[in-house]
Protein backbone atom coordinates (compact mmCIF):
# COMPACT_ATOMS: atom_id res chain seq x y z
CA UNK A 1 0.00 0.00 0.00
CA UNK A 2 1.07 3.81 -0.51
CA UNK A 3 -0.28 6.62 0.80
CA UNK A 4 -1.53 9.47 -0.96
CA UNK A 5 1.16 11.88 0.45
CA UNK A 6 3.78 9.66 -1.40
CA UNK A 7 2.71 10.04 -4.68
CA UNK A 8 5.68 11.15 -7.31
CA UNK A 9 5.38 11.59 -11.30
CA UNK A 10 5.95 7.95 -12.68
CA UNK A 11 4.52 6.05 -9.47
CA UNK A 12 2.24 3.36 -10.32
CA UNK A 13 -1.02 1.77 -8.21
CA UNK A 14 -4.13 -0.27 -8.55
CA UNK A 15 -7.01 1.48 -8.95
CA UNK A 16 -10.28 0.25 -9.40
CA UNK A 17 -8.86 -2.74 -11.34
CA UNK A 18 -6.77 -1.28 -13.43
CA UNK A 19 -3.07 -0.30 -13.80
CA UNK A 20 -2.43 4.23 -13.38
CA UNK A 21 0.54 5.66 -13.65
CA UNK A 22 1.09 9.07 -11.87
CA UNK A 23 1.34 11.97 -14.35
CA UNK A 24 1.21 14.98 -12.49
CA UNK A 25 0.26 15.68 -8.87
CA UNK A 26 -0.68 18.33 -6.66
CA UNK A 27 -0.78 18.45 -2.52
CA UNK A 28 -2.99 20.88 -1.74
CA UNK A 29 -3.63 22.23 1.64
CA UNK A 30 -7.01 24.83 1.63
CA UNK A 31 -7.38 27.21 4.87
CA UNK A 32 -10.73 25.41 5.07
CA UNK A 33 -10.66 21.46 5.29
CA UNK A 34 -8.47 18.95 5.35
CA UNK A 35 -5.78 18.64 2.74
CA UNK A 36 -5.86 16.60 -0.16
CA UNK A 37 -3.95 15.45 -3.45
CA UNK A 38 -4.91 16.43 -6.74
CA UNK A 39 -3.54 13.54 -9.67
CA UNK A 40 -3.65 13.30 -13.45
CA UNK A 41 -3.00 9.24 -13.74
CA UNK A 42 -2.52 7.45 -17.29
CA UNK A 43 -4.38 3.71 -17.49
CA UNK A 44 -1.51 1.61 -18.58
CA UNK A 45 -3.58 -0.76 -20.41
CA UNK A 46 -5.91 1.64 -22.42
CA UNK A 47 -3.55 4.56 -22.54
CA UNK A 48 -6.89 6.81 -21.29
CA UNK A 49 -6.25 9.37 -18.77
CA UNK A 50 -8.31 10.99 -15.73
CA UNK A 51 -8.05 13.66 -13.51
CA UNK A 52 -8.82 11.83 -9.41
CA UNK A 53 -8.44 13.66 -5.96
CA UNK A 54 -7.68 11.79 -3.18
CA UNK A 55 -7.85 12.62 0.27
CA UNK A 56 -4.42 13.37 2.00
CA UNK A 57 -3.07 9.97 3.56
CA UNK A 58 -5.42 8.14 1.60
CA UNK A 59 -4.25 4.36 0.92
CA UNK A 60 -4.20 2.88 -2.20
CA UNK A 61 -2.47 -0.40 -3.66
CA UNK A 62 1.14 0.01 -5.56
CA UNK A 63 1.03 -1.64 -8.46
CA UNK A 64 4.22 -4.30 -8.86
CA UNK A 65 5.61 -3.27 -12.45
CA UNK A 66 8.32 -4.64 -13.67
CA UNK A 67 11.03 -2.47 -16.31
CA UNK A 68 13.20 -4.84 -18.37
CA UNK A 69 16.04 -3.21 -20.87
CA UNK A 70 15.13 -4.40 -24.41
CA UNK A 71 16.29 -4.00 -27.81
CA UNK A 72 14.13 -3.36 -30.88
CA UNK A 73 14.74 -5.14 -33.50
CA UNK A 74 11.87 -4.15 -36.20
CA UNK A 75 8.45 -3.56 -37.20
CA UNK A 76 6.35 -6.02 -39.17
CA UNK A 77 2.47 -5.60 -40.05
CA UNK A 78 1.86 -3.37 -37.33
CA UNK A 79 3.84 -5.64 -34.63
CA UNK A 80 6.88 -3.91 -33.27
CA UNK A 81 9.60 -6.72 -31.75
CA UNK A 82 11.86 -6.24 -28.99
CA UNK A 83 14.47 -8.31 -27.61
CA UNK A 84 15.79 -9.21 -24.12
CA UNK A 85 18.97 -8.22 -23.94
CA UNK A 86 20.39 -10.78 -21.26
CA UNK A 87 17.92 -13.72 -21.82
CA UNK A 88 17.58 -12.96 -25.49
CA UNK A 89 13.75 -13.59 -25.56
CA UNK A 90 11.89 -11.73 -28.03
CA UNK A 91 7.97 -10.47 -27.45
CA UNK A 92 5.88 -8.22 -29.96
CA UNK A 93 4.14 -4.81 -29.24
CA UNK A 94 1.36 -3.34 -30.98
CA UNK A 95 1.54 0.40 -32.14
CA UNK A 96 -1.39 0.72 -29.60
CA UNK A 97 1.07 -0.61 -26.89
CA UNK A 98 3.98 1.52 -28.22
CA UNK A 99 2.10 4.65 -28.58
CA UNK A 100 4.14 7.64 -29.85
CA UNK A 101 7.38 6.50 -29.62
CA UNK A 102 7.00 4.50 -32.98
CA UNK A 103 7.83 8.09 -34.53
CA UNK A 104 11.20 8.21 -32.49
CA UNK A 105 12.25 3.61 -32.78
CA UNK A 106 15.33 2.96 -34.43
CA UNK A 107 16.58 -0.64 -35.14
CA UNK A 108 19.18 -1.58 -32.55
CA UNK A 109 17.85 0.73 -29.94
CA UNK A 110 17.72 0.36 -26.09
CA UNK A 111 14.33 1.34 -24.66
CA UNK A 112 12.72 -0.51 -21.42
CA UNK A 113 9.72 -2.22 -22.01
CA UNK A 114 6.69 -1.90 -18.89
CA UNK A 115 6.03 -5.32 -17.24
CA UNK A 116 2.34 -6.09 -15.43
CA UNK A 117 2.14 -9.66 -14.40
CA UNK A 118 4.27 -10.73 -16.92
CA UNK A 119 2.37 -8.89 -19.54
CA UNK A 120 4.13 -6.27 -21.84
CA UNK A 121 1.74 -3.03 -21.45
CA UNK A 122 4.36 0.02 -22.67
CA UNK A 123 7.24 0.97 -23.80
CA UNK A 124 9.59 3.61 -22.40
CA UNK A 125 11.86 5.62 -24.82
CA UNK A 126 15.61 6.95 -23.77
CA UNK A 127 14.57 10.95 -23.00
CA UNK A 128 16.18 11.52 -26.40
CA UNK A 129 16.93 10.35 -29.48
CA UNK A 130 19.64 11.19 -32.41
CA UNK A 131 17.96 11.13 -35.85
CA UNK A 132 19.18 11.98 -39.26
CA UNK A 133 16.92 14.63 -41.32
CA UNK A 134 15.80 13.48 -44.16
CA UNK A 135 13.60 16.42 -45.70
CA UNK A 136 13.58 20.15 -45.11
CA UNK A 137 13.59 23.22 -47.01
CA UNK A 138 16.75 24.10 -47.50
CA UNK A 139 18.48 27.04 -45.84
CA UNK A 140 19.02 30.67 -46.68
CA UNK A 141 22.20 32.68 -46.49
CA UNK A 142 21.50 34.94 -43.62
CA UNK A 143 19.70 31.95 -41.12
CA UNK A 144 20.56 32.28 -37.62
CA UNK A 145 19.79 30.33 -34.60
CA UNK A 146 16.96 32.76 -33.56
CA UNK A 147 15.83 33.30 -36.58
CA UNK A 148 12.98 31.25 -36.66
CA UNK A 149 11.47 27.31 -37.56
CA UNK A 150 10.86 25.58 -40.41
CA UNK A 151 9.41 21.31 -40.52
CA UNK A 152 12.06 18.59 -40.91
CA UNK A 153 11.17 15.28 -41.36
CA UNK A 154 13.50 12.73 -39.98
CA UNK A 155 14.72 9.06 -40.96
CA UNK A 156 11.43 7.29 -38.55
CA UNK A 157 8.94 9.57 -40.08
CA UNK A 158 8.67 12.03 -36.92
CA UNK A 159 8.01 15.99 -38.05
CA UNK A 160 10.05 18.02 -35.81
CA UNK A 161 10.50 21.94 -35.73
CA UNK A 162 14.16 22.94 -36.28
CA UNK A 163 16.21 25.79 -36.70
CA UNK A 164 16.39 27.33 -40.27
CA UNK A 165 20.24 26.74 -40.56
CA UNK A 166 19.38 22.88 -40.36
CA UNK A 167 20.04 21.00 -43.78
CA UNK A 168 18.57 17.74 -45.31
CA UNK A 169 21.51 15.32 -43.97
CA UNK A 170 21.92 16.73 -40.24
CA UNK A 171 21.65 14.80 -37.32
CA UNK A 172 19.86 16.26 -35.08
CA UNK A 173 18.55 15.23 -31.00
CA UNK A 174 14.63 15.55 -30.69
CA UNK A 175 13.34 15.00 -26.87
CA UNK A 176 11.03 11.59 -27.18
CA UNK A 177 8.88 13.48 -24.65
CA UNK A 178 7.83 16.41 -25.97
CA UNK A 179 9.23 15.91 -29.70
CA UNK A 180 10.74 18.99 -29.72
CA UNK A 181 14.28 19.95 -31.07
CA UNK A 182 17.02 19.69 -28.73
CA UNK A 183 20.46 20.36 -30.73
CA UNK A 184 22.62 19.35 -32.89
CA UNK A 185 24.18 15.96 -32.69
Amino acid sequence: MISSNDFRNGVTIEYDGQVWQVLEFQHVKPGKGSAFVRTKMKNLLTGSTIERTFNAGERVAAAKVERREMQYLYESSGEYTFMDTESFEQIGLSADQVGDGVKYLKENMTCYIVLYREAPISVELPNSVELAVTETDPGLRGDTASGGNKPATTETGAVVKVPLFIETGDRILVDTRTGQYLGRA
